[in-house]
């Protein structure tokens, strides 16, 4: 199978936030052609993930990647986004770095590996959204326990052991509506979420930072409020982005920066994903390194699916590992490294090797 063109196959395949059945349905039809047995769970019309096994053990080899991309945004492509051109080394289009390159090296490899090697593919939509499909597999029950989870996100095919969790926030203020003309009859909620927000800048969170991945991290992402100009607005809310380090509990991380913001601000969770870590000393690491992967320099400050996987398939070591380019994830003019993406087929190949030796 020839994960360059399947590459590029997926990248014709529109699945900006949403449409993952066709990608989905392509793939299922090349892992059976492999002798895989393949499960298709839609949860929504166009949102499908995929559960592909092959091989018999107590555990299995997960190789898990997302079908989903995200939107093109404002800025004019050069490229056509979804034509998957091709200069030289460099393959173009949304998602040839995130993360549709690792899903196809991923597949291919899969396909090759000795038929007695207990293989399990995990394949989801709505990673990019807060981990949907992930959670949709989770919930029904459909993963068989993993030796190994490997997300094929971009790490330029570096190792990279784990990644930061996600504790997503909504700040919320209330207040007294009265005319703008008499803001003494009236409590103002912006006035109460300015004092938050600027709370928020200045907090540190009570955790030393991690050795691989620093120290948390915080950013108010959005703020909105009240209802015209002539009016003293009675609510007001900001949205919030903590990023968590290996170790940090996240209701405790929630009680901490609802001190620091007030008791006039109430705080409610809109995502919970967990860090990912995987110490680096562990066997799994050797073997990537060993297949040909780049060692680990660092933690992702992004989420994966693995925040939701690894705990459905039993916490098996869980590493990151994928063609794309990190820096190309969500900018225009995507593009991934064609050499890269048969790289990346050659380290999942060994690996799968290894464990059938």
């Amino acid at each position: 199978m020839n994960a360059v063109e399947l590459t590029r196959e997926l990248i014709r395949l529109q699945t900006v936030a949403g449409g993952e059945q066709r990608a989905a349905e392509l793939l299922a039809g090349r892992l059976e052609e492999a002798g895989y047995a393949v499960e298709l769970h839609s949860a929504a019309p166009g949102r499908t993930g995929l559960v592909a096994r092959r091989g018999r053990g107590e555990r299995f080899i997960t190789l898990s990647g997302h079908l989903d991309t995200v939107p093109l945004g404002a800025e004019a492509w050069r490229h056509d986004p979804f034509a998957a051109e091709r200069d030289g080394d460099l393959l173009y289009g949304r998602g040839a770095s995130d993360m549709k390159a690792g899903v196809a090296a991923i597949v291919a490899a899969a396909a090759e590996c000795p038929a007695d090697v207990p293989v399990q593919l995990a394949l989801t939509w709505g990673e990019e959204t807060g981990c949907e499909g992930a959670a949709d597999l989770a919930a029904r029950g459909v993963l068989a326990p993993a030796a190994v989870l490997l997300i094929a996100e971009p790490t330029a095919n570096r190792v990279v052991p784990g990644h930061k969790g996600a504790l997503w926030l909504r700040a919320t203020a209330y207040g007294t509506a009265a005319h703008g003309s008499m803001p003494h009859l009236g409590d103002n909620a912006i006035y109460k979420l300015a004092r938050a927000v600027l709370a928020a800048r200045d907090f540190r969170f009570g955790v030393a930072p991690h050795r691989w991945m620093g120290a948390p991290t915080l950013n108010v992402g959005t703020i909105a409020g009240g209802s015209g100009t002539n009016a003293v607005p009675d609510r007001a809310e900001a949205t919030i982005d903590v990023r968590t380090v290996a170790g940090q509990d996240h209701a405790a991380a929630r009680a901490e920066l609802a001190g620091a913001l007030g008791e006039e601000i109430d705080l409610a969770v809109l995502l919970d994903l967990p860090p990912v870590w995987t110490p680096t000393e562990d066997p799994w690491v050797a073997r990537l390194v060993a297949a040909g992967a780049g060692e680990p320099t660092g933690a992702a400050t992004y989420f994966t699916d693995a925040s939701v996987l690894r705990p459905a398939l039993g916490d098996p070591p869980t590493l990151i590992c994928g063609p794309g380019e990190p820096d190309q994830a969500h900018v225009t003019d995507e593009h991934c490294r064609v050499s890269r993406i048969e790289e990346a087929v050659g380290i999942y190949r060994a690996v799968l090797a290894q464990a059938a030796a």
